[in-house]
């Protein structure tokens, strides 16, 4: 067995401590879409994943973040997930930071009396109001133990994880929120990556001849995703055999649920590394079939499994179906796969993914309108899993630059320069991407997990942007209606946004729908269509603004 990693003492961990990350020369100079402001706003939070000789893989994978407003009062807070050691005691080891927003452009660390600082070791983090009470509460996902902060409103959590009947012990990577039974309250669905510990680690070895991560093949040992009824009393029941996901097993990374079938109720699709996705469709009696073969999108084209790990979900071609992009492994192009209702295709050529994407190893991601021109834009962060190439020119091997792709008309996306978006091209081994307007300007900003190392926080300050109207919705409990769609008329387009807080990679952003309007100056109303399949219509205000809708 290689030497055990090294204890929990960040001058130990062996990782460079950038203040703002490795910045890089760009060889042009096109105005940036961002600006970092981690040290400005004041968070100072860096990730360890404790890799020193040993090579473990979960260090590999680690890196969620979560942008949610925890007050209820207009401002997105931050939270960050701490991975830390494998090897030392849990308590010796660092927890995940909250960083409250106070405005004004700043953070504060309120993590030591917010019992928030979950010790495991961490991979990623979602976001729902599980007890319907209007708080956003927090489930944590670790190798180990997961865990479940139940939000008390006053910036405190309580650990409710073993009332709740949630801890699952497994490898935990990507969950999501999401009312699969329609019945009012939220169930969640965790993704388990690997049936791993480190007495079972492999000693593997990359082209070079060096001692390096291995391959999730090289383990032969898939999981089975769990799923968590929620029974509206504080507890949850796992009913993950009886729902069918004993049946397939995986090797999950990335989640998101969205109706893909277009039958009014819930499905889940999760991005498996080196192995078929899944396509979880809701039967609607409690039961989950896998039926992502059947329907076109568990492999490329070419009938090729892919390294799945980021995924990203919006209605691209607007014709009222939630498409999918996938994230893979370098040398391996995106997945974009286009749904009619009934089945997908690949698309990612005719939507020009197919050649930039395929030089990155790409995490985290998401479909956003950067400059409000009504087009949906593509972030995607990128860092390696192999130390056989160079860092970029940086200590970190597995360092890459990260993506930022505009929306063009017809469709389209191209690339984007300054690369990544910022004036400096910004190199680390990134992961989990959240996303959310942190300053209230109509801008919507992202906030990027750095394997060892500190986040990105990327301030949007694209020169030219458009209107925007941005849409809180609330059911009768006054908690976030996950699941529920937005529709706005723009001339003779209809614009569709879903309630959504659950995609990326090992993430949760913001669950605001955000609308870029270009050069609209009014809107007269939207309409809400709720997950129970009642339609409300609400007049809008105005616009460059946020309004919130909430159901009778």
């Amino acid at each position: 067995m290689a030497a055990s990693l090294a204890a929990c003492s960040p001058t130990e961990s062996g990782a460079s401590q950038p203040e703002s990350g490795s910045v890089l020369a760009q060889s042009s100079a096109p105005e940036p879409w961002f600006v970092e402001v981690r040290t400005a706003w004041g968070v100072e939070f860096v990730h360890r994943s404790g890799h020193r000789d040993a090579y473990y893989i979960p260090e590999i994978v680690a890196g969620g973040v979560a942008l949610v407003d925890l007050e209820n009062d207009g401002d997105l807070d931050l939270y960050l997930v701490q991975s830390d050691s494998l090897s030392a005691p849990r308590s010796e080891c660092e927890g995940n930071r909250l960083y409250r927003n106070a405005g004004g452009a700043s953070f504060e660390d309120v993590t030591d009396a917010s019992g928030a600082d979950d010790r495991g070791y961490g991979i990623g983090v979602a976001t729902g109001d599980v007890d319907n009470d209007g708080l956003t509460d927090l489930y944590v996902t670790n190798v180990g133990a997961n865990v479940l902060l139940v939000n008390r409103g006053d910036a405190t959590f309580a650990d409710t994880t073993t009332a709740a009947g949630v801890g699952d012990l497994g490898f935990g990577a990507s969950a999501v929120f999401f009312d699969f039974d329609v019945d009012g309250d939220l169930d969640l669905w965790v993704t388990n990556y690997l049936v791993w510990s480190v007495a079972t680690e492999k000693a593997c070895f990359n082209g070079l001849g060096q001692r390096d991560y291995c391959a999730p093949a090289l383990y032969n040992a898939p999981a089975v995703d769990v799923l968590y009824r929620n029974d509206g009393d504080g507890r949850f029941t796992d009913i993950s055999a009886a729902a069918g996901l004993g049946r397939v097993i995986g090797t999950g990374l990335g989640v998101v649920s969205a109706d893909f079938t277009a039958d009014g109720r819930p499905d889940i699709f999760v991005a498996n590394d080196g192995r078929p996705d899944q396509l979880w469709v809701n039967r609607g009696d409690g039961r989950f079939e896998d039926q992502g073969l059947l329907l076109g999108c568990a492999m490329d084209q070419d009938g090729k499994p892919k390294a799945g790990m980021g995924v990203a979900v919006a209605d691209l071609d607007e014709d009222g179906h939630p498409d999918l992009l996938v994230c893979n492994l370098r040398g391996e192009s995106d997945s974009l796969f286009l749904n009619d209702g009934s089945s997908f295709r690949d698309a990612t050529g005719r939507f020009g993914l197919g050649t930039t994407s395929r030089t990155f190893t790409r995490f985290g991601t998401g479909f956003v309108d950067f400059d409000n021109d009504g087009r949906l834009d593509l972030y995607q962060a990128s860092g390696r899993v192999a130390n056989d190439v160079d860092g970029h020119g940086t200590p970190d091997s597995l360092a890459e630059p990260n993506l930022l792709f505009r929306g063009m008309a017809g469709g389209r996306f191209e690339e984007s320069h300054p690369r990544g978006g910022t004036a400096g091209l910004l190199v680390h081994t990134s992961r989990g991407v959240a996303f959310g307007d942190l300053d209230g300007d109509g801008g919507v900003d992202l906030v990027v997990a750095n394997k060892d190392a500190a986040p990105y926080v990327l301030r949007n300050v694209h020169p030219r942007r458009g209107h925007w109207l941005s849409v809180r919705v609330l059911d009768e409990h006054g908690r976030d209606a996950l699941g529920a769609t937005v529709h706005l008329q723009d001339g003779d387009r209809t614009l569709r946004r879903e309630v959504r807080s659950g995609y990326s990679y090992c993430s949760a952003s913001d669950p605001r729908v955000h609308f870029g309007l270009g050069d609209t100056p009014a809107v007269d109303e939207l309409e809400v269509r709720w997950l129970d399949g009642a339609r409300t219509r609400h007049p809008v205000p105005g616009v460059d603004r946020v309004m919130v809708v909430r159901r009778d």
